[in-house]
């Protein structure tokens, strides 16, 4: 990964920072691949450093990082709109990520670009929230599925080419996947502004939701480590990890948590000097030769604290709900039997796993 080394950078002072033009211009395809350009420009900008790069370099990361702000303005607008219309209705819920979380830990509207809406709200109130959200014009994309953990709702913005998402939450992940109970979440959160029941999470279970985040992508890109590295070292003195793993185990989300930090520990190994990680596991090179079998296989099946937690995901990984299917093979659902959806299903995964195979067996005898 290019940006790896940039990243070091821009956290560590004693890392140098890359010189070569050539360098930049790998770079800046794959932060743009990763949609992280107003991350990069805003910690350059603020370190001081972002003139030391190539002007190209600059150019490009400000033309996103401008695009971001425009995008983040109307989202913001929407955002709080719905937001006073919970208040006014006494409503609580929690804005997550989004422009609030950009805001506040990243320094600036536009450090950091978001695509939709995420909101939390107390189980109770969720039919009163549906109702709320659909009243501003927003429709339901998929049915509210009771042991998951949250749903959607969509509605066009005039001169967007895509549909703006709300996803109400009532839990941070799928209920029947650990124990973890929102109430503590509830009770150490406090106000929003001037709101009564608009609030925010402490900076412990903001940490506690982004490192959860992070793993139900399997830190598939550079943002999910930003936002864990950046909160480290925006706030590590307002991080106690041995009281949030203690969370963890009781939540029975330990496992999920010491991976995903373990894999960013390891690749950011400078993150020890302003937070020590308590406990580690060793990871092997997650995207090397067979080794990302093992990865996908952990990831999937192993990052759960009990025996039955392993065996429901096998099983909803083994039969997935027929949206699930159609969100996998990246294709636009359709109104087919269930039995004709798994076997494109299988079809793809055998079909990914035959190249991937193909590719690693042809490699390793290449000279």
């Amino acid at each position: 990964m290019m940006i790896k080394t940039l990243i070091h950078s821009l956290y560590d002072k004693k890392a140098s920072r890359p010189h070569k033009a050539s360098y930049y211009h790998q770079a800046i395809d794959e932060i743009e691949s990763h949609s992280i350009s107003p991350q990069i420009y805003h910690l350059l900008k603020e370190k001081g450093s972002l003139e030391k790069t190539p002007l190209f370099f600059q150019v490009r990361l400000k033309q996103k990082y401008d695009e971001v702000l425009f995008k983040n303005i109307l989202i913001k607008s929407e955002t709080d709109k719905i937001l006073n219309f919970l208040e006014k209705a006494k409503i609580e819920a929690i804005p997550l990520k989004g422009v609030y979380f950009a805001q506040e830990y990243f320094g600036h509207l536009a450090a950091r670009g978001t695509s939709d809406i995420d909101i939390l709200i107390k189980k109770e109130t969720m039919e009163e929230t549906v109702q709320l959200v659909k009243s501003l014009g927003f429709e339901q994309e998929e049915e509210w599925i009771p042991d998951h953990f949250h749903c959607s709702f969509s509605k066009r913005i005039p001169g967007s080419p895509v549909p703006l998402v709300v996803e109400i939450h009532w839990c941070i992940v799928k209920e029947k996947t650990s124990h973890l109970k929102m109430a503590p979440f509830w009770k150490d959160a406090t106000s929003l502004g001037d709101h009564s029941y608009i609030k925010r999470l402490s900076d412990q279970h903001t940490f506690y939701f982004i490192c959860l985040h992070g793993w139900r992508h399997n830190l598939d890109s550079p943002r999910y480590y930003l936002d864990i590295i950046q909160l480290i070292y925006g706030m590590n003195d307002r991080i106690d990890l041995h009281q949030l793993f203690q969370q963890a185990r009781k939540d029975g989300t330990l496992k999920r948590m010491v991976r995903t930090l373990s894999i960013v520990y390891g690749e950011y190994p400078m993150l020890e000097n302003m937070l020590k990680l308590p406990v580690k596991r060793q990871i092997m090179g997650r995207k090397r030769g067979l080794f990302r079998y093992w990865d996908f296989i952990d990831f999937q099946f192993l990052s759960y604290d009990t025996f039955q937690h392993s065996v429901r995901e096998l099983c909803n990984w083994l039969f997935p709900r027929k949206k699930d299917i159609f969100t996998e093979l990246n294709k636009k659902y359709q109104e087919s039997s269930y039995i004709n959806s798994i076997i494109l299903l299988y079809k793809a995964r055998l079909g990914k796993g035959l190249k991937a195979t193909y590719l690693l067996v042809r490699g390793a005898n290449q000279p």
